[in-house]
């Protein structure tokens, strides 16, 4: 329906328009794409994700106007400010297979922690508190993963099994933190390059 957008790879439908927790806005449909892992030569697909934002936020981009998809891609001063606007954005990450909630977070830290150079106290709390929501927990195939910058300074993760999640899972309040998952998703080597192209192809639409 007009309501959902199919992620074509992986077939998960994602809500034209979101309501997250403890964001006081419907975000809209950006871009989707799926996250790959390659074992012994075969490449598995790990989950589907797609990128929400406050609609609002678009204004700010005007110096991006007519831009093709592909220049967008490579213009990483258009992903930062678009990352430090105080505007919502929300990532919604649903499982294509069961994971192992520990296995998760792993994959997740290997890539975060090399773009934090210097971590101070609050990023170090922050990655434990980050830790302690996948620990223990097992993530079956359809489970959503939901994480929210209201404020680049601020991340919310609220995970949820069945649909859409009721409540934030926890606060993560480390802006190098934030900004580094956003660098794994939308950096220069991001870990779904068809995410990154799909939400360019949505800015191009949108900028034209």
């Amino acid at each position: 329906t007009a309501d959902y957008t199919e992620e074509p790879a992986t077939k998960v439908k994602f809500r034209t328009s979101l309501s997250v927790p403890d964001c006081s806005i419907s975000l809209s449909l950006l871009g989707t794409g799926y996250r790959e892992k390659v074992f012994a030569i075969i490449g598995v697909k790990v989950y589907a994700a797609g990128l929400y934002v406050n609609p609002s936020i678009l204004s700010k981009l005007d110096a991006w106007k007519g831009r093709s998809a592909a220049q967008i891609q490579d213009d990483m001063p258009l992903f930062k400010s678009f990352f430090e606007d105080p505007m919502e954005k929300s990532l919604q990450i649903v499982l294509v297979r069961d994971v192992d909630g520990k296995t998760f977070w792993d994959a997740l830290d290997e890539a975060i922690s090399p773009r934090i150079k210097a971590p101070t106290p609050v990023d170090e709390s922050a990655l434990s508190t980050f830790r302690g929501i996948f620990q223990g927990r097992p993530l079956n195939k359809g489970t959503s993963i939901f994480l929210t910058w209201p404020h680049p300074s601020k991340m919310l993760v609220a995970v949820s099994s069945d649909g859409l999640p009721t409540s934030t899972d926890a606060t993560i309040e480390s802006p190098n933190v934030g900004s580094a998952l956003f660098d794994v998703f939308f950096g220069d080597a991001p870990v779904s390059p068809s995410l990154k192209t799909s939400v360019a192809t949505g800015l191009a639409t949108i900028l034209k």
